[in-house]
């Protein structure tokens, strides 16, 4: 029967996970305060749930929730849920920083628009940019070569390289011995 609520509990964990993945905040609180139940506030699983369920609280608009919680959390079990409920407290609790009006960007509400507006929503009050006139293509037409005018004859390079590089290594096995 535990295994059962256990896997239950896991199912509500993700669905929440999800739902909160999703923007979908109050199903978010609903999964995972079932999973919390389920599962057991002082199990692992039960605090990975309530991490997350403080963060759906604090989305959701229930900010008092979600620094109760973290409070809560601070005495779990498990190590890693104390300091994770430790560092979300600290944010929660921080003070809002104030911001200037002007810092701020106005997005404006389309929810009034209309389906007689819809096909003015592409439409910009500013003139399209001038295009570009297209640039000249290369020449890809490039004379064959003749190969019997190239100078294909052996300059010794190849053996003068290597007489350096088996001097050099001759050199190295001398040192290394002396």
């Amino acid at each position: 029967m535990a295994t059962d609520n256990t896997e239950l509990a896991r199912e509500q964990y993700q669905a929440g996970k999800l739902a909160f993945e999703n923007g979908e905040y109050r199903r978010s609180v609903e999964f995972l305060e079932k999973a919390v139940n389920l599962a057991g506030r002082n199990s692992t699983l039960g605090g990975e749930s309530q991490i997350w369920l403080v963060t759906a609280y604090q989305a959701n608009g229930q900010p008092q929730e979600a620094i109760a919680l973290c409070e809560q959390l601070q005495t779990h079990p498990n190590l890693k849920t104390r300091k994770e409920g430790s560092r979300l407290l600290y944010i929660l609790k921080a003070p809002e920083l104030k911001r200037r009006e002007e810092w701020m960007t106005k997005i404006p509400d389309l929810s009034g628009v209309t389906d007689a507006e819809e096909g003015n929503k592409s439409r910009s009050a500013y003139p399209p940019p001038a295009s570009r006139p297209a640039r000249p293509k290369p020449q890809t037409d490039l004379e064959p070569i003749d190969l019997s005018q190239v100078n294909t004859k052996d300059n010794g390079f190849v053996w003068v390289a290597l007489g350096a590089i088996g001097l050099i290594l001759g050199g190295l096995v001398w040192l290394s011995q002396h």
